[in-house]
């Protein structure tokens, strides 16, 4: 096992080692604190606001990012790659430390055991943590596409994504052991309050060592091993030019209309949100079961963290033994076609035994997801401007993902009062038409990464340079 982790790091590229360690340590801690305020949020927000609130919270988070995606847009044109995680890193620390405070207080925290969607507390809660994904996550992942070669993904990203999937299991398995529910009477090895206090705030401090580890990246990495694709790094050169400068108000729209405006950066939106849709079917339903099934928050905290120890461990395996052979026999444009298809077969088997295959449907989506949709998706970013990696994938992140949450939330609203037979059917549908255009826009965008490499293209440039003409 351990030889297995030496034998992929040795064959990285010696002037890239220190390079990649420190993105995987960065990443291993920012993924083991993403995964603990990640299943915090739905167990704090149905305690303290309801579950079914959730559907709505989903909704109304859309027009929370809104403004907060066109400041970091603005940002993206002030601040260097590097100087956009440290303040993200540093700011999400110092948020969620206030909301460990405020976590105690006998009104507005967990003291208060009545659910009503009048506490504020827990649509702020949960607002901030939908906002990990574009803005510590997603922000992370392209500063990661920005000093990664295409020739480099297929040996950096395994280990990347290997050291997140290690980070999420140990904080799931430390957020359990904290969460213990045969202690004290179902809230764990301390009150509920301050269990959850404990996980909040180590989960930020952890968000202070992911600065602190990119700050030694940048003072030991050589920068022209920062360059990533040179292509790209050299089409950066020539937007940056003050005759090709974008104004202030291009800048915080050019990552909008560069999503809605290039096919491939569509595309790259498309598959993102076919997984989002489907996930979040079944997310919602084992909110619903792990609410009937525990008494506590940290029993309810506990049930999900069971689940996510599941995804990371089957996400660690597959990236560690699978990822890396996969892409390397297959090639990025038929591996990305993999997910798809293998979700498909387990979608069935949904289909035909709901009651037992929803959670399994749930952790192996979401493995596969992490080990393998993930890093194919994320070094599509590569031959593409600073304006997409940054801009439009916040657009991606944010808006998109929770554009597909929503409509995941609305279909199960939708079906829920429906009878077996036409709620089964409603299901197949869905299911199916998401597939096989899942499958079809990964084989299209697999074609058009494969063209642009090859022929040294920078995707999105001719976009930006031909609106200056």
């Amino acid at each position: 096992f351990f030889g297995s982790i030496f034998s992929f790091f040795v064959d990285v590229q010696k002037e890239e080692r220190i390079k990649v360690l420190l993105l995987t340590t960065s990443f291993f801690f920012l993924i083991g604190a993403y995964t603990v305020v990640k299943e915090l949020k739905d167990s704090i927000f149905a305690s303290v606001v309801g579950a079914d609130y959730q559907p709505k919270a989903k909704m109304i988070v859309i027009f929370f990012l809104i403004p907060a995606i066109f400041f970091y847009s603005k940002l993206v044109d002030i601040l260097k790659r590097h100087n956009l995680l440290y303040f993200y890193s540093v700011l999400y620390s110092l948020i969620g430390f206030a909301f460990v405070y405020f976590m105690a207080h006998p009104t507005i925290g967990l003291a208060n055991t009545v659910a009503s969607p009048d506490r504020y507390f827990g649509w702020l809660f949960y607002f901030f943590i939908e906002s990990y994904p574009p803005f510590m996550v997603g922000v992370f992942w392209a500063f990661a596409n920005s000093v990664t070669s295409p020739v480099s993904v297929r040996r950096n990203y395994t280990i990347m994504i290997s050291g997140s999937k290690l980070g999420g299991m140990l904080s799931a398995m430390g957020a359990l052991w904290i969460l213990n529910a045969k202690a004290k009477a179902g809230c764990g090895m301390f009150s509920c309050v301050v269990n959850h206090q404990i996980l909040i705030g180590c989960s930020s401090a952890a968000l202070l060592i992911v600065a602190f580890l990119v700050y030694l990246l940048i003072k030991l990495v050589p920068q022209k091993n920062l360059h990533g694709y040179e292509a790209g790094h050299i089409a950066e050169e020539e937007l940056d030019k003050p005759e090709n400068k974008e104004s202030a108000f291009m800048g915080m729209i050019s990552g909008f209309l560069l999503l809605i405006k290039n096919p491939y950066v569509l595309g790259i939106f498309s598959i993102g949100f076919f997984y989002e849709l489907i996930n979040q079917v079944f997310s919602y339903e084992r909110l619903v079961i792990g609410q009937k099934i525990t008494a506590t928050a940290s029993e309810f905290s506990s049930y999900l963290f069971e689940q996510i120890f599941l995804v990371h461990a089957i996400g660690f395996i597959i990236s560690l033994l699978g990822t890396r052979a996969i892409i390397s026999f297959l090639g990025e444009r038929r591996s990305l076609l993999v997910v798809p298809v293998l979700i498909g077969f387990t979608l069935l088997y949904f289909i035909f035994y709901p009651s037992e295959g929803i959670l399994y449907v749930f952790v192996l989506s979401r493995s596969l997801n992490y080990a393998l949709t993930q890093p194919l998706r994320e070094s599509l970013y590569i031959p593409t401007i600073r304006d997409v990696q940054f801009k439009s994938k916040s657009w991606i992140d944010g808006f998109g993902t929770k554009f597909a949450k929503t409509c995941g939330a609305t279909f199960n609203n939708f079906v829920k009062n429906m009878s077996h037979s036409a709620h089964s059917f409603a299901n197949s549908t869905l299911f199916l038409s998401t597939a096989i255009l899942w499958i079809l826009s990964s084989y299209w965008l697999g074609k058009r990464f494969e063209r642009a490499i090859s022929t040294n293209e920078v995707i999105g440039k001719d976009e930006i340079l031909g609106e200056k003409n």
